[in-house]
């Protein structure tokens, strides 16, 4: 390797860093975006700058996958955007597979270290690819978000984990020590099923309640093959790209997991929301109504305003009435946050995403911990389209699926709207207790309508 890549690559790696910590920060992420993107650029020209490629596949490659990736983008919606990104893990999965695959059938005899790259390379992608495929299928329910559960299916993954290791050490022995590759053998194609029939085994048994967390695994396990193939190639900066992905998925599932104070084998392996009416105490009371008109004279004398936003307000694309609802209450002297759950969404960060794009300030957004301490005195709770976060099942009632969830406790607030269409429960499938509280109001409606009679109520006044 020349000295001039090996340089290239130390700056790539460098923006790599510098553009992942900025991303930790909502006010640099944009930058930090785009830092990584220019190190990204400076490696794949480095790398193709290095002579004795042939260009015509590349080029070729480059121009669909980039026309293909600029119609895509152009065109998703917001309330798309986690079907994308599960869609983009896949990809990065199943690209890392290939490389593998085409690595194994060009070198007739391999180092045993090598041989294990190419092995976990493909083990790896391949789970990827087909797991991120079944999670674009839940999340944009073409297939049922329920999790699929059946008898013996927790020993069957792991009967069928077990079987493809022991194929890839067999393929790993005959490569590394008897080097007899020959072309692509029947133990290298047994662990290329496997890994995708595991993909999609592993997600089938995952409810839509925790596809954030499963979007951020998938994520971490595209950038542990990608570490991988960077090994099969002897390619330094796509391991250093791919262990920063793979460590930064890992890091932010764990989060994820704390936020709903449960482990991660529990998510994976327990089935959640599959049998919902085996826990939890039917909700009672009284449903209280509100129009938008009534609520309009309640935040009008408001001194603090919190607003709790979930997948409802990206299904009704509501972000930008309520940027403008939250201007209007600060000019009118309230102080006014949001308050945004770990896994409120179907991705991480998909709410955050959302009032980005509304423009709104970064200083508005809040998480639950700062906001839960002092929320007797919050004036108005605004729930637009959250349910599973802001349920009181999870601190008062042991026997529910929820229970020990941290929550956004907003039925402790003065008055708390709930801006939903109907009284149907949450991903969760858990009838929320919220609805039922004395402080409650339920605005029924389209979330963007609503806030928009509230927004006019304001201007004419």
């Amino acid at each position: 390797m020349a000295a001039w890549q090996t340089f290239a690559y130390i700056l790539a790696s460098i923006l790599f860093i510098m553009g992942l910590k900025m991303l930790g920060r909502a006010e640099t992420a944009k930058r930090g975006n785009r830092l990584s993107a220019v190190g990204m650029l400076i490696a794949v020209i480095a790398t193709l700058a290095a002579g004795g490629l042939d260009y015509t596949w590349i080029v070729l490659g480059l121009v669909i996958g980039g026309a293909i990736g600029a119609v895509a983008a152009r065109r998703v919606q917001m309330t798309g955007m986690p079907e994308m990104v599960a869609l983009l893990n896949g990809s990065g999965g199943l690209a890392s597979m290939l490389v593998g695959t085409a690595e194994y059938v060009r070198v007739p005899e391999v180092p045993a270290f090598s041989a294990v790259a190419i092995m976990l390379t493909v083990l790896i992608g391949g789970i990827a690819a087909s797991g991120s495929v079944v999670a674009f299928g839940k999340l944009s329910e073409r297939i049922d978000g329920k999790p699929y559960l059946f008898r013996g299916q927790k020993v069957l993954n792991a009967s069928l984990l077990a079987l493809a290791l022991l194929a890839a050490a067999v393929v790993v022995i005959d490569a590394a020590v008897i080097g007899n590759v020959g072309g692509v053998t029947a133990a290298f194609v047994l662990v290329l099923l496997l890994a995708l029939a595991l993909g999609v085994l592993a997600v089938i048994p995952i409810g839509g309640a925790d596809m954030p967390i499963v979007v951020s695994l998938l994520n971490s396990y595209s950038g542990i093959a990608a570490a991988a193939a960077g090994f099969v190639i002897d390619n330094n900066v796509l391991v250093v790209a791919g262990s920063l992905v793979g460590a930064s998925g890992l890091i932010l599932t764990n989060i994820m997991c704390k936020a709903m104070n449960r482990s991660l084998a529990n998510v994976l392996f327990g089935g959640f929301g599959a049998e919902i009416t085996a826990g939890g105490a039917a909700a009672e009371g009284v449903v209280k109504p509100l129009t938008p008109e009534d609520a309009y004279f309640i935040l009008e004398a408001a001194g603090s305003v919190v607003f709790v936003p979930g997948y409802g307000m990206a299904v009704a694309q509501a972000q930008h009435v309520v940027a403008e609802l939250a201007d209007l209450l600060v000019k009118n002297g309230a102080d006014v946050r949001h308050a945004i759950h770990p896994v409120a969404g179907r991705m991480p960060g998909h709410m955050n995403v959302l009032l980005a794009e509304a423009n709104v300030p970064y200083e508005q957004l809040v998480e639950p911990g700062d906001v839960n301490p002092n929320m007797e005195t919050i004036d108005v709770a605004i729930v637009i389209g959250a349910n599973d976060v802001v349920n009181p099942a999870a601190k008062e009632d042991p026997t529910s699926p929820l229970w020990g969830m941290p929550i956004i406790e907003v039925d402790r607030a003065r008055t708390c709207f709930v801006l939903k269409r109907s009284m149907n429960p949450g991903f969760a499938g858990v009838d929320n207790l919220l609805f039922f509280k004395d402080n409650t109001r339920m605005i029924f409606g389209d979330a963007k309508a609503t806030i928009t009679g509230m927004v006019a109520a304001f201007k004419d006044a």
